[in-house]
């Protein structure tokens, strides 16, 4: 069995749905926004395929098989959406004439964050994903299948338009310094094996990794540490007392999941994610500094919104643009 993909739709669309997409009426406050913002800042959603989204992203009805195939396009012309997070290839990889075809949605200024394959980054998956368990630990942090599998089809399909390849580790039961360190020497003999080149970001779910030596292995490898809200971690600029940011080859952030709440949980209080339901301004404002913290130092930043972070993602870009607005250094070029 095949563990429920959490976002609508299929990356791997089809051409079931005739009627054409168009994109939603472009806002003038937004287009304002956009000339605002620092253009190295690059705020995006966690994948794409919601119909919800009606009236922020897409102009009329739509399906998420119609917007997995072809919703790149309207939502590339967001003013203020300039890079996206595919989900999918968590799930699945996708071979290099798939992330061609969505390169060709967008505009040359457009950038993607592909999170890896999970045989990759998941020790044990149980019966109900995708592969057995004997097989995925068999790849864990396993460089020949990540070059293969996701790091080669990703720099071959996409090429200047990619942007981070981001190792989503879920919670592993790191609690001891010993364990803590162990997966943190493991870790980077897995990164030291990956192809120079690629943006390459790490994110982790056990506050016991951000320890000293977790920073000077990111750093020795030249790898970002992913700035995240989530449950089991710190907050992002207590994240950041241990991961310097001005020490990291770019700022990648991704706010996934409202504090309190289940993944699940989430999901039933948040669809159709056309609305903040449960705005988190505190999250915003740490996503703001350590954007203003990535342009004082020269660096790009990125940040991956998901609908379960406070009920939207678009409006919660929008929200973010504006403190981003207000915090000093951001504005203009």
């Amino acid at each position: 069995m095949r563990r429920r993909d959490p976002n609508q739709g299929s990356l791997f669309g089809d051409d079931s749905d005739s009627e054409e997409l168009t994109a939603a009426p472009t806002n003038p406050a937004l287009q304002i926004l956009r000339e605002a913002l620092h253009p190295s800042v690059r705020l995006g959603t966690s994948s794409w395929s919601f119909p919800g989204w009606r009236g922020l992203i897409w102009g009329g009805p739509c399906s998420t098989t119609q917007l997995a195939q072809d919703g790149l396009r309207c939502y590339a012309k967001h003013p203020l959406l300039r890079t996206v997070g595919i989900d999918k290839t968590y799930y699945r990889p996708a071979p290099r004439e798939e992330y061609a075809r969505l390169r060709a949605q967008v505009s040359d200024d457009f950038r993607f964050l592909v999170k890896a394959h999970e045989a990759v980054t998941r020790q044990e998956i149980g019966a109900s994903s995708s592969h057995q368990t004997t097989t995925t630990a068999v790849r864990f942090l396993d460089p020949g299948y990540a070059v293969n599998e996701v790091i080669h089809p990703v720099m071959e399909g996409l090429g200047a338009s990619a942007g981070p390849i981001l190792f989503q580790f879920s919670p592993m039961g790191v609690r001891s310094a010993k364990s803590a360190e162990a997966f943190t020497r493991r870790l980077g003999v897995f990164l030291r094996a990956c192809p120079v080149g690629p943006l390459y970001a790490v994110e982790v779910r056990d506050r016991a990794l951000m320890r000293p030596s977790w920073a000077a292995m990111l750093r020795d490898t030249g790898v970002s540490h992913s700035y995240g809200v989530h449950p089991t971690m710190p907050p992002p600029l207590v994240q950041a007392q241990t991961v310097d940011p001005a020490g990291q080859p770019a700022i990648v952030c991704r706010w996934m999941l409202h504090a309190g709440l289940g993944y699940q949980a989430a999901v039933d209080r948040y669809e159709p994610f056309n609305e903040i339901v449960d705005a988190d301004p505190p999250s915003r404002e740490q996503f703001a500094r350590l954007c203003s913290l990535a342009i004082s130092h020269g660096k790009d930043s990125w940040v991956i919104i998901n609908n379960k972070a406070e009920g939207s993602a678009p409006r919660s870009v929008e929200l973010l643009a504006r403190a981003l607005g207000r915090t000093d250094g951001l504005l203009g070029a």
